[in-house]
């Protein structure tokens, strides 16, 4: 294939190089590096140099070079959550993201790590971001062009929540293939709702192409279809136009095929690693337990590489880049 990313669910079905396994010495070097955090009262956000895990680190650097130059899709496995409190899953969490990149602010509340479960939210809810519900999600990146988009699964859900995974690449070559036409229109930009979390001085909207390339690398922005359609809220010139719908729903008509996702159930204590350039992510809804304290809970991080490591991205993107580097989406007051 013409890029490695573009991977169909045949590819790595058979083909383990997306899943690791923490070893019997990587596990060690957590414990240890857990006990000296817990004893020196660490905090979020702390420094690479304050959790030292070399052969651990080791094992991510592989894992980061197929996120930038292989499929894009990381599944470590092993992280022994039986073990540990919540409290003691973010901080053996952050630690392991420090050794890819710099956590940026996933949200107006400036969440360095963010929680994804079930808020009691509806998507129709235009102040509402998706991942505050239980509801089914479509195929999407996150909302900024962070490099890496991580999740830790600190509890699973009764029944349902099942992560699927799609090569965005992929898709932009079915498209291309069978819809050419409906690949121009995802080329030009598409005007989207920032859902209340827009930067002070910002409009409340921002537009994006869906696809763009910068040195012969196509890289994806799609999100959840609702932030298309409620940006008609700050005015009828900001709707999705019938082109661009017809767009977005053959891409994810594409997406949905079974032949070209990747679908897996999380086990407590996996962490899930994308490459947020490349791949799209999507989630069926799901059912929680009824006891609070059971109920599916993810821990999110959201990583950006420096600008010399960074995938080749478009002008057309550097807006948004701009806001990843200036450390993820700012703190509103009162939110």
């Amino acid at each position: 294939m013409a890029d490695a990313s573009a991977w169909r669910s045949a590819d790595l079905t058979d083909d383990p190089r997306w899943i690791r396994q923490l070893g019997p010495a990587e596990l060690a070097e957590i414990e240890a590096a857990l006990a000296r955090a817990v004893d020196r009262k660490l905090r979020l956000p702390f420094g690479r140099e304050d959790f030292e895990v070399p052969t651990v680190a080791a094992l991510l650097d592989e894992a980061a070079a197929e996120l930038d130059h292989g499929c894009g899709v990381q599944l470590i496995r092993g992280l022994p959550r039986a073990d540990l409190t919540d409290a003691e899953c973010e901080l053996v969490y952050w630690g392991l993201g420090v050794q890819l990149g710099r956590p940026v602010s996933q949200n107006a509340r400036g969440d360095l790590i963010g929680h994804v479960r079930d808020e009691g939210k509806s998507i129709e809810d235009p102040s509402v971001r998706s991942y505050q519900t239980c509801g089914k999600l479509d195929f999407h990146a996150d909302k900024l062009p962070v490099d890496v988009l991580g999740l830790l699964c600190l509890r699973t859900a009764r029944a349902g929540g099942t992560s699927r995974v799609v090569s965005a690449t992929a898709i932009h070559d079915v498209v291309l293939d069978e819809r050419p036409d409906l690949l121009e229109v995802l080329y030009e930009p598409f005007t989207l709702d920032w859902r209340d979390e827009e930067p002070p001085g910002a409009a409340p909207w921002y537009r994006l192409p869906m696809f763009s390339e910068c040195d012969g690398k196509v890289t994806s922005r799609f999100t959840t279809l609702a932030y298309f359609h409620s940006a008609a809220r700050h005015g009828d010139e900001f709707a999705v136009t019938s082109e661009q719908d017809e767009a977005l729903q053959f891409a994810q008509e594409v997406a949905n095929r079974p032949e070209m996702q990747l679908a897996m159930d999380f086990e407590e204590g996996d962490v899930q690693l994308l490459n947020n350039h490349v791949t799209l992510h999507a989630r069926d809804a799901f059912e929680d337990h009824p006891e609070p304290e059971r109920k599916r809970h993810l821990l999110r991080l959201w990583i950006s590489y420096p600008p010399e490591r960074r995938r080749p991205i478009s002008p057309l993107l550097q807006e948004r880049l701009k806001l990843v580097d200036a450390g993820g989406i700012p703190v509103r007051g009162g939110v």
